[in-house]
């Protein structure tokens, strides 16, 4: 029985920060509440939820912000990974480079490249102006926005996942790469045969943080466009806060209730999925 008291601290650390919450969560979503009085008013919350017109449109770019951002890791990362554990100069230094903005503040970031990404007085533009490319309003254009943030996100977020990846591929037994240039194998063929088939837990591990990251995702795009302009990048999370800030707080409730939801059934099946194909 001695060793169980082991895990007391952090059953009381899960059952304060964790438990306790989701089932207050999922009781004042059933409410319509304040700081003072709170009233049951059942499912109405998430009838009018679902009838916000901006719903749908967060509903959209949630998925596409996620999807496009964890493909986006995935690949990028195993590609750095693979460069950073090949004989290469300043590897080291080059490793702790990728990984850098990992460590950054997220508010911090997305405040700085607002500034990048200005249409008029950004550098981004400035520079390609001064090439003769007419620079495109990165984030004011409805139709890039979405997109922009996206990439500031995996510019972001893709040292963690090179990260994953690299220890993935150190954990690769040396005999197989031996055996390999025994055989006259390519770089080509021992990525294909050996680092991806190898490296696959590596890469559920980054599919599953990179889509709960993305599908979560909150305060870069807030930093960056709070939705803007209109509803054109606004997610799940982003028109949450909204109703938080309109006093709604019943019906914010009720929006975190279904993106728990939503990340769950994404989430769950998903990891049980890969999971198994791994272990088959």
């Amino acid at each position: 029985m001695y060793p169980l008291w082991f895990h007391l601290p952090a059953g009381v650390f899960f059952l304060v920060l964790f438990a306790i919450p989701t089932i207050a969560s999922f009781y004042f979503s059933l409410t319509r509440w304040t700081l003072f009085d709170v009233e049951f008013i059942g499912f109405d919350n998430f009838v009018q939820f679902f009838r916000e017109p901006a719903l749908v449109q967060g509903f959209t770019n949630t998925f596409v912000y996620a999807f496009l951002t964890s493909a986006l890791k995935v690949v990028l990362g195993l590609l750095l990974a693979v460069l950073l554990t090949s004989q290469i100069i300043a590897r080291g230094f080059l490793r702790s480079v990728v990984f850098f903005p990992v460590l950054v503040s997220t508010i911090g970031v997305g405040v700085t490249f607002q500034v990048l990404m200005d249409p008029f007085d950004g550098l981004i533009n400035q520079v390609l102006g001064s090439i003769g490319i007419t620079g495109p309003g990165w984030l004011t254009d409805p139709s890039l926005a979405l997109f922009s943030v996206a990439l500031v996100d995996v510019w972001k977020g893709v040292g963690l996942a090179t990260l994953i990846y690299i220890a993935g591929i150190v954990a690769i037994p040396a005999e197989y790469f031996e055996a390999a240039k025994v055989d006259g194998a390519s770089s080509l063929t021992n990525f294909r045969y050996i680092i991806l088939p190898l490296a696959r837990p590596a890469t559920v591990t980054v599919v599953i943080l990179s889509l709960i990251g993305g599908l979560r995702s909150f305060d870069l795009i807030w930093a960056m466009t709070r939705g803007g302009p209109g509803f054109t990048s606004d997610v799940i999370a982003s028109v949450i806060y909204k109703q938080y800030q309109a006093g709604f707080f019943g019906l914010s409730t009720a929006g975190n209730v279904i993106l728990f939801v939503v990340v769950a059934a994404i989430i769950f099946p998903l990891s049980w999925w890969l999971n198994r194909k791994d272990s088959e």
